[in-house]
């Protein structure tokens, strides 16, 4: 007796394990699938050596002699990447004026140009913002300020498409003429601290073949949380906020009770004749 009431209870304990394994092993798989192989046309690594991130990146060693070459950040635990990437945001060039790189292109087609930073050196907002600005006409991002956005000694990455066609660029609805084959990204001095860059590469494609970095902690919040939080609070006038889109559906919502304790009845229904054999021997 005590032989069977021990298999039923391993049978059960088995189940509820493995179901649990299974969700884990599921999202693993989902994270750890393979990212297409990306078409990069330009890579560096600004102020640092050369360097192969987990994509497959391949940054080549700062060519630039303008300005100056800083791993400052080595001294940080950079935050939002790999600790086999870090590299990337822990060194940069800097300068007290305008700089910036020239990037090769010879074929028509989309593009993306990937920008990477991380503040390492202030401990507060509005002390170093810049623009950057594409082929010398095109302002793609505008007051860059790197701690404002993630805070320090934390990965942040600006994201650029756009296209070339028969000479002519063209960003954010507006035209430019490339001259020759090449193009150029420059970091512009304003009124604060000094321009920067960490990394930068480009590839042939669009924005969703690029690598994302992990959204920064407390950004989201769960939309169930915050309609609690909003019940629990007095209400207050708010501007009215256009959703980024449908409420995603919880994959694991559909199981109810009875789905999960089905085995169980399964398991006792077996036994229940077994033991009565038993009890007739």
């Amino acid at each position: 007796m005590l032989y069977f009431a021990g298999l039923l209870f391993y049978i059960l304990k088995s189940y509820f394990k493995s179901k649990y394994i299974f969700r884990v092993l599921l999202a693993s798989s989902l994270l750890l699938q393979p990212i297409p192989a990306l078409e990069v046309i330009w890579a560096v690594n600004c102020g640092g050596d050369e360097h192969t991130d987990v994509h497959g990146i391949h940054y080549q060693s700062d060519p630039l002699e303008i300005g100056h070459k800083s791993d400052f950040g080595k001294s940080l635990m950079i935050q939002r990447v790999v600790p086999q990437d870090r590299i990337l945001y822990q060194t940069e060039r800097y300068h007290v004026n305008t700089f910036g790189y020239d990037i090769p292109v010879y074929r028509d087609g989309d593009y993306v140009i990937v920008l990477k930073f991380s503040e390492v050196w202030f401990a507060a907002p509005n002390q170093k913002v810049f623009d950057v600005v594409l082929n010398g006409e095109h302002t793609v991002v505008s007051e860059l300020d790197i701690f404002a956005r993630v805070g320090r000694g934390a990965a942040h990455d600006e994201i650029i498409p756009f296209s070339i066609r028969a000479g002519k660029l063209r960003v954010n609805g507006e035209t430019s003429q490339v001259d020759g084959n090449k193009i150029s990204i420059e970091f512009i001095k304003g009124d604060l601290d000094n321009p920067k860059v960490n990394a930068i590469y480009v590839i042939k494609g669009t924005v969703d073949d690029v690598p994302k970095l992990p959204l920064m902690p407390g950004v989201d919040v769960p939309e169930e949380e915050e309609e609690e939080d909003e019940e629990s609070q007095t209400i207050k006038p708010q501007k009215s906020r256009k959703p980024s889109g449908p409420k995603i559906k919880d994959p694991y919502a559909a199981d109810d009770t009875s789905a999960m304790l089905l085995p169980v009845f399964v398991a006792i229904g077996a036994f229940i004749p077994l033991l009565y054999c038993l009890c007739k021997l």
